[in-house]
This record gives C-alpha cells, sequence and structure tokens, in this order.
C-alpha cells in the first residue's frame, strides 16, 4: 500500500460562476495548500450531473468558465495539477466496480442524500444521486492522497470514503490508503439578504460581476434588521455586512465601525460605501486576469489538456493495479 505522502485532492462542481462565497470558503485554502503540498484540483462535471442531469448543455459551458476563476483567483498550473473529471474515463470504472462492493444503507445514510432531496425543486430518486458518495469516493482514491480539505460538516462523507476503503482492501488486499481529513478554515458569507450566500439564492456577490453591479448589490445589502433608524444603536454581530468589513477592513476601522453602530453614530449607508471600494480593490485585479483567459480561450484548454495528461497517468497506473487485484487483468 503506497500513499502519495503530501497529495492532496479536491474538486468543485461546474454549476454556474463563483461567488465570493466560493473564493473565501474554498479557494483561499486551494491557494495556500498549494504552496506546500502536491494538488490536484478537479471539475466534477459528472458530479454536476447528479442534481442536474437534465442541462448537460450548461454544464458543459461551465467548465472553462470555472476554470477561469479559478486562473483568475491564483491557482497555479506549475503548483497544482489542474483537470477535468470526465476526461479521465479510469473514474467511471473504478466507480462501477466500487458500487459493486458499497452498501445500499450506506449510501441511504448519508446526513445530506434527505436533506438536499427535499430543497432540491426535481425528482432525485436516481441511482446516480444516491451513489453520488461512491463516484466522490472513487476520486479520492484513484490518487492515493495523504489528505482531503474538508470542513467540520463534511467530515462524514469522508467517513463513507474511508468505510468503502476499508471494504475494498478487506475483499480484495490492502491497496487504497485511507485518506485524511484537512480541516480547513473558511469565512462564512452571508448573502444579500442574509440567508447563505448561494447561487439559488440569487443573493450572490459573483467574482466576475461588473464594478457597477457590485456596487449596487452592496448598496442593498440587508443590514442589522434591529437597526430600523441612524438613531437606534446597532449590534455588529448582527449585521449582515459585518463579516465582509471583518475581511476587507483593518482593526482600527473595524474599531470605528463598532463603536459608532452600537453608539448610533455612524450609519449603515457609510459602511456600505466603505465595503463596495474595498470590493473594487479587490475583484479588479481578479478580474483583469480573467479577461485575459476569456480573450484566449486556448489558454484554458491547454491548462486542462496538461492537468488532464498527469491526472491520466496516474488513473491508468491506478487501474491495472486494481484489476490485477480483481482478476480482470485478462
Amino acid at each position: 500500500m503506497i500513499q502519495a505522502a503530501n497529495r492532496i485532492v479536491s474538486g468543485m462542481r461546474p454549476t454556474g460562476p463563483l461567488h465570493l462565497g466560493h473564493y473565501f470558503g474554498v479557494l483561499l485554502n486551494w491557494l495556500q495548500m498549494q504552496q506546500e503540498h502536491e494538488c490536484f484540483y478537479f471539475v466534477a462535471d459528472w458530479h454536476a450531473l447528479t442534481t442536474s442531469y437534465d442541462e448537460p448543455r450548461k454544464i458543459k459551458g461551465f467548465v472553462p468558465e470555472l476554470v477561469k476563476d479559478w486562473l483568475a483567483s491564483g491557482l497555479d498550473p506549475e503548483r497544482c495539477v489542474i483537470f477535468q473529471q470526465s476526461q479521465i474515463k479510469e473514474h467511471a470504472e473504478l466507480h462501477l466496480l466500487l458500487s459493486m462492493l458499497t452498501p445500499v444503507g450506506w449510501l441511504e445514510r448519508n446526513p445530506t442524500y434527505k436533506e438536499v432531496r427535499e430543497q432540491m425543486q426535481k425528482d432525485l430518486s436516481t441511482y446516480g444521486f444516491l451513489g453520488y458518495p461512491v463516484l466522490m469516493c472513487t476520486d479520492i482514491i484513484m490518487y492515493k492522497p495523504k489528505w482531503v480539505p474538508v470542513g467540520q460538516d463534511q467530515l462524514p462523507h469522508l467517513e463513507l470514503t474511508r468505510e468503502i476503503v476499508r471494504r475494498f482492501n478487506h475483499l480484495y488486499g490492502d491497496y487504497f490508503p485511507e485518506p485524511e481529513a484537512k480541516l480547513t478554515e473558511s469565512a462564512k458569507l452571508p448573502g444579500l439578504d442574509g440567508r447563505k450566500m448561494s447561487k439559488s439564492y440569487g443573493n450572490a456577490i459573483y467574482l466576475k460581476d461588473p464594478m457597477d453591479e457590485i456596487r449596487s448589490k452592496v448598496m442593498s445589502m440587508l443590514t442589522d434588521t434591529k437597526r430600523m433608524r441612524l438613531k437606534d444603536p446597532g449590534n455588529p454581530p448582527d449585521c449582515n455586512l459585518y463579516p465582509y468589513l471583518q475581511l476587507f477592513e483593518k482593526q482600527d476601522y473595524l474599531k470605528e465601525v463598532w463603536d459608532g453602530c452600537i453608539n448610533a453614530t455612524r450609519g449603515c449607508g457609510d459602511c456600505k460605501k466603505r465595503l463596495a471600494v474595498s470590493l473594487a480593490e479587490f475583484l479588479e485585479p481578479l478580474q483583469a486576469r480573467r479577461a485575459e483567459y476569456d480573450r484566449n480561450p486556448d489558454l484554458v484548454r491547454d491548462v486542462l489538456r496538461q492537468g488532464d495528461a498527469k491526472a491520466r497517468e496516474i488513473a491508468q497506473q491506478t487501474m491495472a493495479n486494481v484489476r490485477t487485484l480483481l482478476n480482470f487483468d485478462f
């Protein structure tokens, strides 16, 4: 059993443009990890089909857009492997083999299975949706990583991967190492309306939004619902704007905001104007880099081709060994 001692694997579904929640919740961690680890980051387009099975054309269009956001945010193909899941056909083969040994009961107890089915306004009583943790397991163990970056709420998903690995090793011999969780910190940014920032809620600030649109969105943001007038004292932790200011502003300004809010001497409009300026300073360089990829789409295709080739080489070796273990090496 050989494990890549410094390797990390993680992916993201191409379901639309990335927003600030994605950047501070996932990408920022990816950027830090590529400096210290051997990272494999993949576009999980087959995973997108588990809930968007009726929109394959949209998924295809979202793939290069997702990679543009990654590259513009700072992912470096010289430091990490960026590849497209569906271009590595070995994922499909290993997924099939793992599905033969994974008990249905394990999948039905997946903590998000019922939750997502209830939230989505479409029929998700499909094998693909029930079995997506098996595909997720495949994506991870194909590359034998040491770590998988996850938040605390994602630990049950990774534990299911580890259970599948243990069952495979018990049945066919020790081959796949059990990946470990690399717990990551992430900033929780609320959406414009105070709910979780989400494409489906229409309450997101996207990385590629025009600056005029960003200013408009910021000025329309819900703040502290208990503070209806300027003379009403507020409480910064209750304000949906405050987590943004904590990300972009220095402590001396945050103290001014805190004192002005609780003493009712500073209005929410002042904070919104300041945030709009800070967001512009943060996003303009990112958008300039993205514009370069918009003008040269071949650059994105080249990144994926090179990443696919690196991932495929490892996946082919993994599957050659798996076929031998299962006596399918004809």
